[in-house]
């Protein structure tokens, strides 16, 4: 009798553990001894994430094939593949820049309410787990912040204001608005040159290895000063071991309303400064006044606010991030790979409907319907789905400018990247910008035409979209698109 009981444990056991990986047997199931592949467990969908389309994979003559008329100027061509990924619909509204600037808000406020300088209530942080072991100290998101502050409570909340001296208006302080993260570099990680075995930096058997070379690396690292202020330094050093790839970055995320009066000399524009960003009537509208250091913030703050709300599932989501400039002209273009994001070679359709937001006339901004931006999404989609990839604002994207432009850049998912240190010459801090803006010509709206900016320069006709690389293969991730689509409809 035992035996048989034996004999059941054993095999139930066998059961429990194939069952725990999933998918056919793999030593076990080969017959004659043959190779049969490792089956796979349960693959993992990517949900359509919300507010993107797929712009699956393609290949793009990327730049100007002729001369260009107005200008002269000779843009270089290239002929480059690129994999597919999520890209926003729309450029990135003042609607949801706020959700950002308000959750920075938030944030400060939870860590001054568990401070004991201002009451001290450790319920807005979370030290330990479930289980009582200390943990990194967090935030506690799942405690609301009180709706009837007591005296310590109201002095947290009024620290975050500030005053008009002259006409009394309160108003949240902007310079406080300070958002931390992190980014791990695995590109730069993954290099040879970098690995931490000394021996498995050149295969080459010939080369006589020594074991004491040292590797310098460059890494990003702020901090506040005893002053408030944010400092920013790139340290070199040598290579000591996998934390020297993670990068710490403290930006000032909110955006720079006096963009409007200072990118117009001689002109008044005082109510966009006041009412553009602050006003719920712009909340549909492209913010701006965003620099590129803000965008990439967005960026990493979208990222993490996503994956905490994934579970288990966050290790396969792609980070967001700013468009390559290859991925931009590729989804601008579209389909048919056309000049404009529209079908023909023709700003406006043959009623005398312009297709975009951008400057038809001299001086005369308004023959297009509008004088400065408009709301994201009234002019028709190009044929990926994505409005506004003419006109209304330009877009930032991830790839530093320089005048050989895509001659530099491989051919396979092109890029060329350059995380400028704030003690670089400044000619290195321009990053490319693509699709010309309300107060552009003609020219300057064509998928291909390239313009930059540097990187610390917020303008009232610049704003962003992010993308991000697909976690699942193209065919997979375009059923889940159309999923959402049907959903939302």
């Amino acid at each position: 009798m035992k035996k048989i009981i034996t004999c059941c444990l054993s095999a139930l056991l066998v059961m429990a553990l194939t069952s725990c990986f999933g998918g056919k047997s793999t030593s076990s199931s080969g017959k004659g001894g043959e190779v049969v592949g490792v089956g796979g467990g349960r693959s993992f969908r990517e949900p359509a994430p919300y507010g993107m389309t797929l712009v699956k994979r393609g290949w793009l003559k990327m730049g100007i094939e002729k001369q260009d008329s107005l200008w002269g100027k000779q843009t270089p061509v290239k002929d480059i593949s690129v994999d597919g990924f999520w890209m926003d619909e729309t450029e990135v509204t003042n609607s949801e820049y706020k959700q950002f600037v308000n959750w920075v808000r938030d944030s400060i406020l939870r860590t001054r309410l568990a401070d004991p300088s201002y009451g001290g209530d450790e319920t807005y942080m979370i030290t330990e787990d479930k289980n009582g072991d200390p943990v990194k100290p967090h935030l506690n998101w799942k405690k609301n912040l009180p709706r009837k502050p007591n005296e310590d409570e109201q002095r947290a909340i009024e620290s975050l204001y500030t005053y008009n001296p002259v006409t009394g208006e309160k108003m949240l302080d902007a310079s406080q608005m300070n958002y931390r993260y992190e980014i791990y570099d695995y590109t730069t990680a993954a290099l040879r040159r970098n690995r931490l075995r000394v021996e498995e930096r050149n295969l080459n058997t010939d080369v006589v290895v020594d074991p004491n070379e040292v590797v310098m690396i460059s890494k990003d690292t702020a901090y506040i000063d005893d002053e408030g202020r944010i400092v920013r330094e790139t340290i070199n050093r040598p290579l000591s071991g996998p934390w020297d790839f993670l990068n710490t970055y403290i930006v000032n995320i909110y955006p720079d309303t006096t963009c409007w009066v200072n990118d117009f000399r001689n002109s008044d524009n005082e109510t966009y400064l006041r009412s553009y960003f602050s006003n719920s009537t712009y909340n549909d509208y492209p913010v701006v006044g965003v620099t590129w250091e803000q965008a990439n913030a967005f960026c990493a703050w979208r990222t993490d606010y996503l994956l905490k709300g994934l579970g288990g599932e966050a290790r396969y989501i792609q980070r967001y991030r700013l468009p390559t400039e290859a991925e931009w002209e590729y989804a601008a273009r579209g389909k048919d790979q056309t000049e404009f994001p529209w079908d023909n070679e023709d700003v406006k359709s043959g009623n005398g409907c312009f297709y975009a937001n951008f400057k038809p006339d001299r001086g005369n901004y308004t023959k297009d319907g509008n004088l400065i931006t408009s709301k994201v999404g009234i002019f028709s989609s190009n044929s990926n789905g994505l409005f506004d990839m003419a006109g209304n604002v330009a877009e930032w994207t991830s790839t530093i400018y320089t005048e050989a432009g895509v001659d530099a850049m491989n051919d396979l998912n092109p890029q060329l990247e350059y995380k400028a240190a704030k003690e670089d010459p400044y000619r290195l801090k321009k990053k490319s910008v693509r699709g010309g803006s309300w107060k552009d010509p003609e020219s300057y709206i064509r998928s291909a035409w390239r313009t930059w900016e540097y990187q610390n320069q917020p303008r009232s006709y610049i704003g962003f979209r992010c993308v991000r690389s697909l976690a699942s293969s193209s065919s997979e991730a375009a059923k889940q698109a159309r999923k959402s689509s049907k959903k939302r409809k």
